[in-house]
């Protein structure tokens, strides 16, 4: 289906605000349309590719290899990339609608949810986010500080984030330092007197949020024991139930259960805990000291599953630092509806909603994480970004089209380019690639990351 008005005067021009990849599946189904687009991304970075850069742990560089569909796609002549633009500052949302047909956003969930209890603000207790974001280089981490001086840490949360993060914590340094992990995590962590990390779950091990083979990569980590307490895996009826209806709780369960029959000869480890949950961050003169938790049971929650509910049974684990993956959420864009409450943008099938009145902004869409919450894998926004590009296919016919002057990109990158004191072109983003991989292989690296805004800068000027 196609708008006859913009295809006479040119290609319908769309804009995407985000490099992630949901941000690159959109623009994959719209460059595999019949209708000529023009497709504009705007990156506050000058770098692209979002969690696939800056979320997915270093020593799954096969994961990364994702990005060389992304660069054919940033390479296509119908593709331009504004890098180091921020929406809101640089180009307001009220703009992209007058220079665009269509406005995609892509977002992602940038920030993380709190937990809510006494002591979470003292110095060493952290969102997993920005844990992730320092050892893998993202430019708003790269001064984080995280106190790796005493010999217990603890992770509160079980899912792949938090797995990432406990890997990061008890890997070999040597082997970390083949990876792509930003430099001053590696200095960090080679300097580390972390012993042991504690996962905390408030459900029991067939509710775990991780993936079977991030929990058979604990097992192969060298030199550390992998511990769980049987109490734990003493389980209820619906958990049963469980078990013999999904396959990965299944799979995990059985891996979990080999661990349990595992002889324990090393000074490190990872104990993943299953049924508590933390109800205060303890500390003194500022500093985190440990976590109280207490111990849950299992109850029906009314909808054929289970929910944790506390027992009144308390202890108290010494830590140094606690990182919290308890969940994410998108920040508000100015200018752009915002569901407070969820966390995301607010949309029906990917159109985006006007927050009071709840009625269509039009040929405004959302996708990714920033329309359905953090949840799935890289894969999962495939579907998802072309559920919403056939949404706005569906609205081609009611475009007005945007001025006939306006329609060839010319004024937005004259605008752009008068706010902005340097944009990073696809141009600009292959010279800090090429940079940043050179400086990898002369190490044996994959990549030595620039995680400095105006190190990238002066390179992408080359």
């Amino acid at each position: 289906m196609t708008n006859p008005q913009a295809s006479d005067n040119g290609p319908i021009c769309v804009a995407v605000v985000g490099s992630g990849p949901a941000g690159f599946y959109a623009i994959e189904a719209l460059l595999k349309s019949e209708t000529p687009v023009r497709i504009d991304i705007y990156e506050r970075l000058p770098t692209p590719f979002g969690l696939v850069r800056s979320g997915v742990a270093p020593d799954h560089q096969s994961i990364k290899g994702v990005t060389r569909i992304y660069e054919k796609l940033l390479a296509d002549a119908r593709v331009r990339f504004f890098g180091n633009v921020t929406v809101g500052r640089d180009i307001t949302h009220a703009e992209l609608r007058t220079y665009y047909d269509q406005v995609i956003y892509a977002v992602g969930a940038q920030s993380d949810r709190k937990m809510g209890i006494p002591g979470e603000d003292l110095h060493g207790s952290a969102p997993a986010t920005a844990f992730v974001g320092w050892y893998n280089g993202h430019p708003d981490y790269r001064d984080a500080q995280f106190d790796l001086t005493n010999e217990r840490v603890v992770v509160i949360g079980n899912g792949n984030v938090a797995m990432d993060v406990t890997r990061a914590l008890m890997a070999s340094v040597d082997e970390l330092a083949t990876t792509d992990m930003a430099d001053h995590a590696l200095v960090a962590l080679g300097q580390s007197n972390v012993k042991q990390v504690v996962m905390l779950g408030r459900r029991g091990p067939v509710q775990a949020a991780f993936t079977t083979p991030e929990l058979k990569e604990f097992g192969e980590i060298h030199g550390v024991d992998v511990l769980l307490d049987s109490e734990d895996f003493v389980i209820d009826d619906i958990s049963t139930t469980q078990l013999t209806n999904e396959k990965v709780a299944s799979r995990n369960f059985a891996v979990m259960q080999e661990y349990l029959q595992r002889q324990h000869a090393h000074t490190r480890s990872i104990h993943m805990q299953f049924l508590w949950s933390p109800i205060e961050i303890t500390g003194e003169n500022g500093k985190v000291t440990g976590v109280v938790v207490e111990r849950n049971r299992l109850v029906p929650d009314g909808n054929g599953g289970v929910k944790a509910e506390g027992t009144g049974i308390r202890r108290t684990i010494a830590a140094g630092l606690v990182l919290r993956s308890v969940g994410y959420r998108s920040v508000p864009v100015p200018g752009v509806p915002f569901d407070d409450k969820r966390g995301l943008l607010p949309n029906q099938d990917g159109r985006l909603l006007d927050g009071a009145s709840g009625a269509v902004v039009p040929h405004c869409y959302v996708v990714g994480w920033a329309k359905r919450g953090p949840s799935g894998i890289i894969g999962t926004n495939k579907p998802d970004s072309v559920a919403t590009v056939n949404a706005m296919k569906e609205d081609w016919p009611t475009l007005g089209g945007i001025a006939a002057e306006l329609r060839d990109g010319h004024a937005v990158e004259a605008l752009i380019r008068s706010r902005c004191e340097t944009v990073v072109s696809y141009a600009g983003w292959r010279c800090i690639d090429v940079h940043e991989t050179a400086m990898g292989s002369a190490h044996g690296r994959p990549r030595i990351k620039l995680t400095n805004i105006a190190d990238m800068l002066d390179v992408a000027k080359e």
